[in-house]
This record gives structure tokens, sequence and C-alpha cells, in this order.
């Protein structure tokens, strides 16, 4: 019999993140501070704590659209440099403190230009921000390296451009590209012209794909736009039969699994939204023992009031994961980073796997 992991364990376990939202991760004080200031009248409450509640209870729908509409207010708050920088740093804190050695965190430039920012004052603050963080968690003795992620939305018409933005600042803070938003009606193939450049400029990326639609919404991130991530991902369920005594894998789901292409999946949030009905259900255990290569993730830690500790925990109870398995989705996710592979290896071996020997 497994015994349960303690606390103190997934406290201190290291831990990568490859799929967080700056929009979706606002300390509640911190938009009520901001709006304040700024005069946005239109938050649910301007108590912390009912905000907080808020969140989350708007956000456990069951469908993707409504979800999404909540980041109205949080990308409201996020207006100007100081804003921007302010939410940037503070999530940097908040990984940190969560036993987070590095994450890459995502945002799309053009819903920041509201009031006349341009898209590299958007992506100049917010690695600004992330920068005064990490600065701050290592003097507290967190050491912790954030990167981000631009993202372009599947239903408006900038994403030439934000690829553009990747290239110009690859090195600079910024290490991927992103198609982010509602899947339905919006395939990727839209942003094909998006992809191509990538590619030609030795930039990486990612595509949010079978989080609420189907297995074809994820072959044509993988076939026809190269992804070389997928986000959430858990629809490629749908693609391997249960029914006999083995499972048995579909070619989309056997290609992924014989390539390796990281799935970015996000359980709480995957709950909020309908895609999966429990934690003890959820993809990410299923498909780590048919050897898939899954990450843990929390995609918008303030809509699902969620950590990566609390992430750890609620899988680790649910399938009796053990020490061993944390360490293998923090190694799956550090291999999966859009850094370098020295650069991997630097952090797995002086911050995971030097810890994981001694816990």
């Amino acid at each position: 019999m497994t015994l349960l992991l303690s606390e103190q364990q997934i406290a201190k376990a290291p831990k990568v993140l490859l799929h967080d939202h700056l929009d979706g991760g606002l300390r509640p004080q911190t938009m009520i501070d901001h709006a304040l200031v700024s005069g946005y009248t239109k938050l649910p409450s301007y108590d912390a704590d009912q905000l907080a509640r808020w969140f989350v209870e708007a956000c456990s729908s069951g469908t993707l659209e409504l979800y999404l509409e909540t980041f109205e207010h949080t990308i409201s708050v996020m207006q100007t440099e100081e804003e921007i920088i302010r939410v940037a740093r503070e999530c940097v804190l908040d990984l940190a403190a969560d036993g987070v050695v590095y994450a890459e965190v995502r945002g799309a430039p053009e819903l920041f230009t509201r009031k006349g920012l341009t898209m590299d004052q958007v992506i100049e603050a917010t690695v600004e921000g992330f920068n005064q963080g990490m600065s701050e968690a290592a003097h507290a003795g967190q050491k912790i390296r954030i990167e981000h992620l631009l993202c372009a939305l599947r239903q408006n018409h900038v994403s030439e451009e934000v690829a553009t933005k990747v290239v110009k600042y690859k090195g600079r803070g910024v290490v991927g590209f992103d198609i982010a938003g509602p899947e339905a009606g919006f395939p990727p193939t839209d942003h094909i012209k998006a992809f191509n450049y990538l590619r030609e400029n030795g930039a990486h990326y990612t595509i949010h794909a079978g989080e609420a639609f189907g297995v074809e919404s994820i072959a044509l991130a993988v076939r026809e736009c190269g992804a070389e991530r997928i986000g959430h991902g858990i629809r490629l369920i749908d693609d391997i039969d249960f029914s006999g005594g083995q499972p048995v894998l579909g070619s989309l789901a056997q290609e992924i699994l014989d390539r390796q292409i990281c799935l970015e999946m996000a359980p709480t949030s995957n709950l909020q939204t309908g895609g999966a009905a429990s934690y003890a259900t959820h993809q990410i255990g299923v498909m780590k023992k048919l050897g898939f290569n899954v990450t843990l993730n929390t995609d918008n830690r303030l809509m699902s009031a969620t950590s990566m500790i609390r992430e750890a925990r609620e899988i680790a109870d649910g399938y009796s994961w053990s020490l061993d398995d944390l360490h293998d989705v923090a190694r799956n996710g550090i291999y999966s980073a859009f850094i370098s592979r020295d650069e991997q290896d630097e952090i797995y071996n002086s911050q995971i796997k030097a810890v994981y020997d001694r816990l």
C-alpha cells in the first residue's frame, strides 16, 4: 500500500510549471488596489476574500466559454506598466513560495493595450516584473527562473505580429509562443503563417488544444501546425480504446506517445470547465501510466484558487502518487521547457534531482 505524501514533502518537492496565465493568477487584493486607483468600478466585490470566492464560483460553470468571461476583470486592472510589473513580480513570488524552480508564464500582449501601451511596452513591463520577482526571491533564498510565453488569441488576427515579437525578444525574457482562446470554431490552422514564421526563425511554440474540443483539434495542432507541446490535451484520451483488456492507442495518440510531445495538463482547471470528472479520474494519471509526457500545471491560479502545491496534493491523493511520480512530472517539465539542453540539465541536476534525492 502506497503511503500518502505529507504536506511537507509536497511543499518541498521542486516543481516545474509550463502552463500558467499571468492574467489568471492575480492576487485579489492587488486587483482591488489597482481598481481603486484606476477607477475601475466593475469588480464583483471589493473585499479580497469575497472576490476570490466569486472567481472560483464563476469559473466552475462547466464550460470553457463562461470560464473565459471572467478575464475581463483581471485584464482591466493590468493596463499600465506599473500594474503589469506588480502583477508579474507577485506571480514570481507566489510561485517561488510554491516550490517552483522553473516556470513559463504566458500572456497575450494585445489584451493590455487598451490605455495606449504598445505590445513592446507590455512585454518589457512583464519581463521587468519577472526580473524584480526573481531577484527578490533569490534574496529570500528561493532560486527560481521565470520565462515568458507570448499568446495570440484564436479569435483575433494579430498572431503574425505576436510571432514577430517572440523572435524580437528571444533571449530577452521571452522563450516562445502560444495560441489561446476558445477552440470551437477557431482552428489553429487559421494561424499557420505565424507558426511558419516561428519555425523559420528557430522559435518555440505550444498550442492550446484538446481542452474543450475533440481529438481533431489536437491533430490539427500537431500534424498541421507542428506544435512542440499541447496545452491541456486531455481529449487525447478519446483516441485510446479502453474497452478491452489492454488500452489500444489510435494513430494520433500513438504518434504523440512515440514523439513524446509534452501535454501541459491542469487538473483543477479541467474539472471546472467540464473536461474531467474528478482528480481520481483525471486523464493525467492514466496517461502517465501509459508513458505519455505529461506535466502538472495550474493554468489560472486565481480562477481555480489553486497552486502547484494544491495540484500536486490532489493528484497525488487521487492516484496514490509517490515522490518518484512527482519527480517524473518535474523532469518531464524541465526537459520540455523552451530553453537549451544545457540549461535544462543545469536546472534539473542542481535544483530538481539534487533535492528529490534528499527528500
